[in-house]
């Protein structure tokens, strides 16, 4: 373990940048096709200028091209890869394993979460195939991911924040099932975050029209210690469709999280700068359904958010009083002009209005429908948070020293960055002793100082001179400027890359049947398992495979323990199943596996 680092989601060049800025030390950003959040692809110009950016800051960048592919996309896929390679992306974070049979270049592979990378059996299977990186399953525990780590050496990723799938990635068919819309496919429906009833099998309701598979948004913020010490040197926030704001607040939230914990550590970040922020990040004041550590080590609370799937915000207060077009609240949070705020009507379902007016305690908003004395009030909007967030949140330097030093035919101006990096400009200038030797001085080092809009700050400038000189102010300006060219180019040759091929072998793999849950969709899959070993290959489910009956959905997630209803909570064989139904009629039979606390759902 050398360096760990921070990875942010981006959506476009211009989130990835806000990303950057704020302390990502990498960031993923999906291609114009084939990725798993259909709805943020990239053209490769877009993606450019994210390695444009990226790069200098040896930060890296990541495309997902992570879905299940049919026969007559593999080429297509193998073209688009070869364009990614030459504009210099770092890495790809795939999840068919059919692109391993392709003519890839030498380009870093990342096995997405959505393999199901949750054995420490199949990720040794990964590395030894020429996987660089395993992008763990969310389901894992603190002590599963230290047996993963004892028996391997590849790198390991874990989720640390942001939305929750319910289904365990890449073996969740739930949206196929009732609509055709694969989750493997890039085109998830999210069935889980809408409205169910439960009941049991003699037709009794247990819970109605609530939205009973809904989770919270996952933060792992007290854990990152925790998961160092297990093995883990990247660290991944969710949210490839998330807007600026909640981007920006996120990464600067865990950007200062991990330096403290990184200098206690005597650790590395694995890229380059110092970001300032120019703001207080608070996760309650973006996108959030509440939070929940999904149990990282062992057992774990209520981690449902069966009230609502859309965000609350943070908590502001309680209504005391209501009048015809304002209410007073009490709380210690103040409202603003502009805020959106939601909160639960008299049948709980979550409604919400925008704040025009504010005075000391007294709140006008738009409307007040459903706005009662005693209702508790979120803001899910700060318009002042998130107009700052958007427009300049932070900026990020990388400390450089530089040394003028006299020469036998003028001068030479040496440059060093904080990586050790060095470049150096001659000035072949006549050597003019200064008049106002201190006034000459405070010139040099003024002038030198000045790095603008670059990426550099500087630090020290140290004089070597026999006796003070005068120095033109252009002269001085001049060097400074070539030698931040330098030094750039100098960084680019020395920026971290890898280049690994796909390792071509008959490693045989952990299991010799592979059932719909293997995902194998084209024949360069299949040629790929039987290449190592497996005899028996069912097709994916999204080749057309009727899903009634079938098992659509694995889940750490217990139903019974989310409403009180466990009652063997130290374990039993085996429970009554339950069934749960959507507002189309769609019915799905829940079995309970007491003891882990999981669910497997059946489509009826």
């Amino acid at each position: 373990m050398s360096t760990i680092e921070l990875l942010a989601p981006a959506r476009d060049a211009k989130t990835a940048i806000a990303a950057i800025t704020c302390g990502a030390d990498a960031v993923y950003i999906g291609a114009s096709q084939f990725g798993a959040r259909q709805a943020a692809g990239n053209p490769l110009d877009e993606i450019r200028k994210v390695t444009e950016y990226a790069h200098p800051y040896y930060v890296k960048v990541y495309v997902t091209l992570n879905t299940l592919l049919f026969d007559n996309e593999l080429v297509v896929a193998e073209k688009m890869i070869g364009q990614l390679y030459k504009i210099g992306i770092d890495g790809l974070i795939i999840q068919d394993t059919g692109l391993l049979e392709l003519d890839l270049p030498p380009i870093p592979l990342i096995a997405s979460t959505q393999m199901d990378n949750s054995t420490p059996e199949k990720i040794k299977f990964l590395e030894e195939v020429g996987f660089t990186r395993a992008i763990l399953a969310r389901e894992l525990t603190i002590k599963q991911i230290q047996q993963i780590r004892k028996a391997t050496s590849i790198e390991l990723e874990c989720f640390i924040h942001g939305s929750l799938c319910v289904g365990a990635s890449g073996q969740c068919f739930l949206s196929y099932a009732l609509g055709g819309r694969s989750g493997n496919r890039g085109e998830c429906a999210q069935p889980c975050r809408k409205l169910y009833t439960l009941k049991d099998l003699q037709e009794k309701t247990i819970a109605e029209k609530r939205y009973l598979l809904s989770l919270k948004d996952l933060n792992l913020s007290e854990h990152i210690e925790q998961l160092i010490d297990a093995g883990v040197t990247a660290f991944k926030i969710e949210g490839r469709l998330k807007e600026i704001p909640y981007v920006a607040n996120t990464v600067g939230l865990y950007r200062k999280k991990f330096d403290a914990i990184l200098e206690k550590k005597k650790l590395k970040r694995s890229s380059s700068g110092k970001t300032r922020l120019k703001f207080n990040p608070d996760i309650k004041k973006t996108f959030n359904r509440g939070f929940t550590d999904y149990g990282i080590e062992g057992r774990y609370d209520l981690i449902g958010s069966i009230d609502t799937p859309k965000s609350i915000g943070e908590f502001i207060g309680v209504v005391k009083e209501v009048q015809k077009a304002s209410f007073v609240i009490d709380g210690k949070e103040q409202l603003h002009n502009a805020d959106g705020i939601c909160f639960f009507d008299h049948n709980n379902n979550l409604t919400g209005t925008v704040i025009n007016k504010v005075e000391g305690r007294r709140v006008w908003p738009q409307k007040m429908q459903d706005i009662y004395v005693n209702s508790k009030i979120y803001r899910n909007f700060d318009y002042q948070f998130s107009k700052a967030l958007e427009k300049d949140p932070a900026e990020r330097k990388i400390s450089i020293s530089m040394v003028l030093k006299e020469t036998a035919d003028g001068f030479s101006l040496t440059g060093t960055d904080e990586e050790g990096n060095e470049a150096a400009v001659e000035l072949n200038l006549k050597k003019q002793p200064a008049l106002k030797k201190d006034e000459a001085q405070n010139t040099i080092i003024t002038q030198l100082k000045k790095l603008g809009n670059t990426i550099f700050e500087c630090s020290q400038v140290q004089l070597d001179l026999s006796r003070p000189y005068f120095f033109a102010v252009s002269a001085l300006n001049s060097a400074r400027r070539t030698l931040i060219e330098k030094l750039l180019e100098t960084r680019e040759t020395t920026r971290p890359q890898k280049a690994v091929k796909v390792l071509k072998n008959s490693i045989p793999y952990p299991v010799k049947e592979l059932t719909y849950f293997g995902n194998v969709l084209n024949k360069k899959a299949r040629s790929f398992y039987q290449q190592h070993g497996v005899e028996k290959i069912e097709s994916a489910a999204e080749s057309g495979l009727d899903m009634r009956g079938r098992l659509v959905m694995k889940t750490k997630y217990c139903l019974r323990r989310q409403l009180g209803l466990c009652k063997y909570p130290n374990g039993r064989i085996s429970v009554e199943p339950l069934i749960l139904e959507d507002e189309d009629g769609h019915k799905l039979r829940i079995e309970f596996r007491c003891g882990p606390c999981v669910m497997d759902i059946y489509h009826l």
